[in-house]
């Protein structure tokens, strides 16, 4: 079984985690640097592969809100929801936005689709991608390599618990994620209670 994976991954695992991070990634990302650490990937090559993926999904996504962006606001009502708050950041962070668009979870990919939709020059947003996906990638696929780094000096045969770390290290993603989704349902906690109680003067006016 450990050799098949090694194998899979060998003649796979860069494209998974290109594909991946063309699209979101950081769950990926970080299981990606554990594996290199397990020798299964190659560190180097996991930095570079989501660099790439990284990088040119955002240039796709850039290039997609400044041709289609009115259209995709129409078709996509997650990103019309998303757009007010996204124009909220750029108005407030500027062109940096652009560099940290990716570790914003939840609009790494309506981000750049709306930065496309300003004034903002691609080459700009070019060097910032460009800049902000180097960092990105090395970022977490690093932080994956050191949570096997760090196992090997509490376990003393990782290879033997390689299952049991492998699952320890999706419960922190996991946790991560739950984390987030509890963190931004207790922030619209006051809006709820304001639109509740708009609900209610309204239903006491028709009575």
């Amino acid at each position: 079984m450990q050799q098949f994976l090694r194998d899979y991954l060998e003649l796979h695992g860069y494209w998974v985690l290109f594909l991946g991070t063309f699209l979101e990634g950081e769950a990926i990302l970080i299981m990606a640097g554990f594996l290199a650490f397990q020798g299964y990937l190659n560190l180097p090559g996991v930095i570079l592969t989501a660099f790439a993926g990284s990088f040119f999904g955002d240039q796709f996504y850039f290039y997609l809100g400044r041709w289609k962006g009115p259209f995709l606001l129409k078709l996509f009502t997650s990103i019309a929801r998303k757009f007010r708050k996204a124009l909220r950041l750029i108005e407030k962070y500027g062109n940096f936005v652009a560099f940290i668009s990716r570790y914003t979870y939840g609009f790494r990919i309506v981000l750049p689709i709306i930065l496309g939709m300003t004034n903002l020059p691609s080459s700009r947003f070019l060097w910032l991608n460009l800049i902000s996906a180097l960092t990105w990638a090395a970022i977490f696929s690093c932080a994956g390599y050191l949570f096997g780094k760090s196992a090997s000096l509490l376990v003393e045969d990782v290879q033997r618990y390689e299952p049991y770390l492998m699952l320890t290290l999706l419960g922190l993603i996991a946790c991560m994620w739950l984390f987030h989704f509890a963190h931004a349902w207790w922030r619209k906690k006051p809006a709820r209670a304001r639109l509740q109680r708009m609900k209610q003067k309204l239903n006491n006016g028709k009575q």
